[in-house]
């Protein structure tokens, strides 16, 4: 085993007890660009023992008061996205990867198959975020690889379930397609508010799909039940007029978990299963069920019965942003989300 500055590793090739003179004066004059040059240049080559051996001395001069943890960060984010599966996984962990452009299991997640992942990640949590990652991806994942009970939604991305959408995660940036908010919609005039409900469980797990936007961002959202219909409860949040169009309960969920997987314009991202599960969370209070029918298909045939709205003052502010109605027609009862987090 490798001593490293969080307690012990494997060793992966010949690890080096010191950098290279180069490495050594860049970390001393806490060279940002120039640290960053060089993790490149380790990684084009695949040297993933140097990659390693960069991160655990970054790690270490922090503790002598040199500012290049965001070069440990970084070499850390390279080892998910590109390093062998053993070596990716060992970086995957709960609380890594704050300052990184996504979740560290879902950058691993993003370029490694759950066969090659599995047996290299031990931690519940970890584990099971990171399968249902690879399943949404397309990946066959069992329920008895994981524990059921971390997000509490089958594994299995479900035949009457959309083709969430991903991040695209590059060595440089990523991207979080958000093409579902390109659906034309047309101007309405709305009618008078309908009666306002008491706030309820739909309004809490509607607000949480967004928690994220003001808790770690700088989001704002309302979230409103209506004894009536969804106009007329986009009509109790203040507008007159709205862009609008009828989606079904695919296009919902994707929007859902769009929403729901991320951090917002400043916050951590939380990633495409939390997503997903924020989306089967809100269509499960909305039906009524405490925990996922065993029955999918009855599931599926309920949600048919909702009628959704996909709406927008029509002056959308920033990138982010969720505009949402469900209405519950037999229950004449509608609920409307408004929430906006700006760039």
């Amino acid at each position: 085993m490798c001593a490293t500055t969080d307690g012990v590793r494997p060793c992966w090739g010949n690890v080096t007890a010191m950098a290279d003179e180069a490495l050594t004066e860049l970390i001393e004059g806490s060279d940002l660009a120039g640290l960053n040059r060089y993790v490149d240049a380790v990684c084009a080559r695949g040297d993933w023992a140097q990659l390693l051996e960069t991160r655990d001395l970054c790690n270490e001069a922090v503790t002598r008061g040199k500012q290049v943890w965001a070069v440990a960060q970084y070499a850390e984010y390279r080892m998910a996205l590109e390093a062998p599966a053993e070596i990716a996984a060992s970086v995957v962990a709960d609380g890594k990867g704050r300052f990184a452009l996504g979740p560290l299991w879902e950058v691993a997640a993003s370029t490694h198959t759950w066969d090659d992942l599995k047996v290299h990640i031990p931690v519940p949590t970890v584990r099971a975020m990171t399968a249902h990652e690879r399943s949404i991806r397309g990946d066959a994942v069992s329920e008895t690889d994981i524990d059921s009970a971390v997000l509490g939604i089958p594994v299995e991305v479900q035949a009457w379930e959309p083709r969430y959408p991903v991040a695209e995660y590059r060595s440089d940036r990523a991207s979080f397609p958000d093409d579902i908010f390109d659906i034309p919609m047309q101007w309405i005039d709305l009618p008078d508010p309908g009666l306002a409900l008491p706030h309820d469980t739909v309004c809490d797990v509607l607000g949480d799909v967004v928690k994220a936007w003001w808790d770690d961002s700088l989001g704002k959202s309302e979230v409103i039940t209506i004894d009536g219909t969804i106009e007329e409860a986009i009509r109790a949040l203040g507008p007159h007029r709205v862009r609008a169009t009828e989606i079904d309960t695919k296009t919902a969920m994707e929007a859902i978990a769009w929403a729901g997987a991320s951090g917002g314009a400043h916050g951590n991202r939380r990633g495409t299963p939390s997503g997903r599960a924020a989306a089967w969370w809100v269509l499960l209070e909305i039906l009524g069920y405490d925990d996922p029918p065993d029955d999918q298909t009855l599931l599926a045939q309920e949600a048919a019965t909702l009628r959704w709205l996909l709406w927008d003052p029509g002056d959308r502010i920033g990138g982010w942003n969720l505009h949402l109605g469900v209405e519950d027609p037999e229950d004449g009862i509608a609920w409307v989300i408004s929430a906006v987090d700006a760039v």
